[in-house]
């Protein structure tokens, strides 16, 4: 059984009338890879800095270990901080980078100052550099080095003075594409190796799915959803979720009953249960679940109003009764071409409304298009179509 290692309790953080954060309350096990994801300003940064004492919360407990520490400064707190800039010496090669804090006396439990040796500096560092996988680099200077070889010295540096937990704010965000795809492996196996915890900020949901072992997802403030990749993806609690973890169709829906779900006047099985007789729920489908058939096979009929292709896939736009859908298919479907569609139960789930409904889902490119849907009656057009 995982051990909590650090929780935050009610922490809010204003700066005068600006609420930050919202009493956030986060349980972060030993040993774990969590990752803070979130649009810029949703309070994932501000509640790294909480945790690594960089910022005290307004109000709320920070607990390490069981110990609270909010008094506690980022130096005396067994974590360390990678940022997204690096903030290497350039002066020095990258042994002495990682070697620099370890030069540092520390004081014992009686404040007495004990210096390492030169032995013992020297086997970290090479256990890092080989960590890392940065052995035969140490007398290079760190602006011979590429990006993503500059953060392994960072990420060194960090974790020389083994520390129980390494924050990582958005390291990966000045690299290119496919670096940042081999350093997203490359940090899940580090953080295996060492057995530490991570705490990684990102606003990349791939980022997150990739390397999590938990997903917090934020937005204003609050945490809207906590749970691993899949549940997130699969599972969303809200609007915002669903939305903000890949492409989504997000439809207005009413529940007629369990397992049964009403989209545009028509029924479809689903797997969902647990809501009130004909309330009003929101429905996600993502684009990868929808099936296309022949339109009179279809469970719902459309025109399909853009193509777009992406290498392994196409991503088609299809106007169902004024409300444009995203499907994701090999198969294409030319602009202009009537199709049916049919999606399985278990590629329907459905939400309670929130604040966030009505506020995602639908690809149009008109705004205006979402006050069609209201006042538009899908029969009309089935029977016209079958005429």
């Amino acid at each position: 059984m995982s051990k909590e290692l650090i929780r935050l309790a009610g922490c809010t953080m204003a700066f005068d009338e600006d609420i930050v954060l919202d009493k956030i309350n986060l349980s972060i096990q030993d040993k774990e890879f969590l990752t803070l994801l979130g649009p810029s300003g949703c309070g994932k940064t501000t509640t790294l800095r909480i945790i690594g004492g960089f910022q005290t919360p307004t109000s709320g407990d920070v607990l390490f270990d069981g110990v609270r520490i909010n008094a506690v400064p980022p130096h005396k707190r067994a974590i360390n901080t990678v940022f997204q800039k690096y903030a290497l010496f350039p002066h020095l090669n990258v042994y002495e980078n990682i070697a620099f804090g370890l030069r540092i006396p520390k004081a014992d439990a009686s404040g007495n100052k004990l210096k390492l040796s030169e032995e013992e500096i020297d086997r970290r560092v090479m256990e890092m550099l080989e960590v890392v996988n940065l052995r035969g680099f140490e007398k290079r200077r760190t602006t011979q080095l590429s990006g993503g070889q500059q953060q392994r010295v960072a990420i060194a540096r960090a974790l020389v003075n083994r520390p129980k937990v390494l924050l990582l704010d958005e390291p990966l965000g000045a690299l290119d594409l496919k670096l940042r795809k081999d350093m997203q492996n490359e940090l899940k196996r580090i953080q295996k190796a060492m057995e530490i915890t991570f705490v990684y900020v990102t606003h990349d949901q791939e980022e997150a799915l990739a390397m999590s072992d938990t997903v917090v997802v934020m937005d204003s403030g609050r945490i809207q959803q906590i749970g691993s990749p899949e549940d997130i993806y699969n599972e969303p609690r809200n609007a915002f979720v669903a939305d903000f973890i890949g492409e989504s169709n997000i439809i207005d829906g009413i529940m007629r009953a369990d397992g049964v779900v009403e989209i545009f006047n028509r029924r479809f099985q689903c797997l969902d249960g647990g809501f009130e007789r004909d309330e009003a729920v929101d429905v996600v489908i993502r684009p990868e679940d929808v099936d296309i058939v022949p339109e009179d096979q279809g469970q719902l009929k459309g025109t399909v109003t853009s193509v777009t292709f992406k290498g392994m896939q196409y991503d088609i736009i299809v106007d169902f009764y004024g409300f444009k859908w995203l499907i994701q298919t090999t198969d294409l479907s030319p602009v202009g071409s009537r199709i049916g569609i049919k999606i399985d139960p278990d590629g329907i789930h459905v939400m309670k409304k929130s604040e966030y409904s009505g506020m995602f889902g639908d690809y149009s490119s008109y705004s205006e298009e979402y006050e069609e849907i209201s006042s538009y009656d899908p029969e009309e057009e089935d029977g016209g179509d079958e005429e």
